[in-house]
């Protein structure tokens, strides 16, 4: 078969099976599949949603004539045997970031709107999963027809903890080794080849921080993204407050006020364009209410923080020639109820610095400022060979489908890819082509994706897989 007749068979494919597809993304993104540590149980180590996620998955890779395997839990995958037990291999995700405010669409169901399909993991992840199964569908189908198996075991993954830290990836590394090559359908295309550090640590204040006028705080809903509102209760009457922009305020009872600071939320590694909605509502407390001296020292530390996202503020500004300039954000701000304060960062770093040199400077910046600081996780950058030949043919066929000359990309985020030997991102997200304002990005409100972008990708995907086949892995 020549490659134009087989890519006129996969054009074949997609569009058949396209409407199926989308009720499958719809199926997955029912599930508010978000981490609950507090009702984790055996079978279920991220909570019960989680757990349901991933039993959905596999229930769709069964009906697409995948044998699927739930790995107690932590992660799931589905194979179509090959030949040879090495293994090539998609990994996407069916665990979400928490819903959030802001949307004008139902979150947990998708929405057809313009060509796009709207909800929450329709982009981030469970489309890109659903993508992997009907790909390998694809090969079934070819193998149930013609009887010859791929040369190697196509297998897809569904991993629980994408979002809060990757321990299904541990766990299965821990417990099987590595494919000899994989892909995420987590990111940008045309490729990511790279991925800087990613390291989380945690600031708090000591005990008894609230009273007197600022009576609680809380913002943001996950360290690795810049929050988008944030609000504290002040012991203060609303009339007695002024009106600020971006700020509302809500009178309460006791004379009370919830104060509202809205900013403009959005992920932790692409803060260009964004406004904390921690550092709004600092210098409200700060021009506004009255509050303690140790109040005072904490929340200067927040400022701090929060105030830039380059590292400035906190003196870990630095780039390299590969991964460029380094990212810093204040994520999360929490009280807790022996009235301490927490608050989060979240660092995407170069080559040009360590987990260990931004520990050191936070630590100091905590002492400084009476509180304490902790590491909550550290992963070091990742980079793999763009010449390397599976590279190359994944980069290939999407210039194929695209017209698309980009080279391959480093990027801020973190993906699966970082924790396999030889791994990349690929899509399916066009970073380059704009959508209507009222589709939304990954981890904000009215997150969205077009579906001929989509059905696209899924092609790329058919297509590049056949490819790596042919490759001596």
């Amino acid at each position: 078969m020549s490659d134009e007749q087989f890519k006129a068979q996969v054009d074949a494919y997609v569009d058949e099976i396209w409407e199926a597809a989308v009720e499958d993304i719809r199926y997955l993104v029912e599930v508010e599949s978000v981490e609950d540590l507090s009702h984790s149980a055996p079978s279920m180590p991220y909570g019960p949603a989680p757990a349901e996620a991933l039993r959905r998955a596999l229930e769709i890779s069964k009906r697409l004539d995948l044998t699927p395997t739930n790995c107690d839990g932590f992660i799931g995958y589905a194979d179509l045997p090959g030949e040879s037990d090495t293994q090539i291999a998609t990994i996407s995700h069916v665990d979400i970031v928490p819903l959030g405010l802001g949307w004008n669409f139902p979150p947990l169901d998708v929405t057809r709107k313009d060509g796009f399909l709207i909800g929450r993991g329709v982009q981030d992840d469970k489309g890109p999963y659903i993508m992997s199964l009907y790909a390998a569908h694809f090969f079934a189908r070819q193998v149930e027809q013609t009887g010859n198996k791929l040369p190697y075991t196509l297998r897809c993954f569904a991993g629980c903890n994408e979002e809060t830290g990757m321990a299904d990836v541990d766990w299965y590394l821990a417990h099987n080794d590595a494919p000899a090559f994989l892909f995420t359908p987590d990111a940008d295309f045309p490729l990511i080849c790279g991925e800087k550090g990613v390291y989380h640590g945690l600031f708090s204040s000591k005990p008894g921080l609230l009273g007197g006028s600022l009576l609680a705080i809380d913002g943001g809903t996950v360290p690795n993204a810049i929050p988008g509102r944030a609000e504290a209760v002040v012991s203060v009457a609303a009339d007695a407050l002024p009106a600020a922009d971006n700020i509302a305020l809500e009178a309460l009872q006791d004379g009370c006020t919830r104060i509202v600071a809205t900013g403009k939320g959005g992920h932790a590694s692409m803060p260009a364009g964004t406004v904390n909605a921690i550092e709004l509502l600092v210098d409200y407390l700060v021009a506004n209410i009255e509050l303690t001296d140790d109040q005072a020292v904490f929340l200067s530390l927040v400022k701090q923080v929060v105030s830039t996202t380059d590292g400035t503020s906190t003196g870990i500004n630095t780039a390299d020639d590969k991964f460029g300039p380094l990212t810093c954000i204040g994520g999360t701000i929490g009280c807790f109820e022996d009235g301490h304060v927490e608050q989060t960062i979240d660092s995407r770093y170069p080559t040009s610095i360590g987990g260990v040199d931004i520990t050191g400077r936070m630590a100091a910046i905590a002492e400084a400022h009476d509180a304490s600081y902790r590491l909550l996780s550290d992963a070091v950058p990742f980079y793999i060979e763009p010449t390397s030949p599976e590279i190359q043919t994944l980069l290939a066929t999407y210039r194929e489908y695209t017209g698309n000359m980009t080279e391959p990309m480093v990027i801020g985020g973190g993906t699966y890819a970082r924790h396999f030997p030889r791994a990349c991102a690929f899509g399916p997200n066009e970073p380059d082509i704009a959508n209507p304002d009222w589709v939304g990005i990954e981890h904000g409100p009215d997150e969205g994706i077009s579906e001929e972008r989509l059905k696209n990708a899924l092609k790329i995907y058919i297509v590049a897989i056949a490819r790596l086949m042919e490759l001596d892995l």
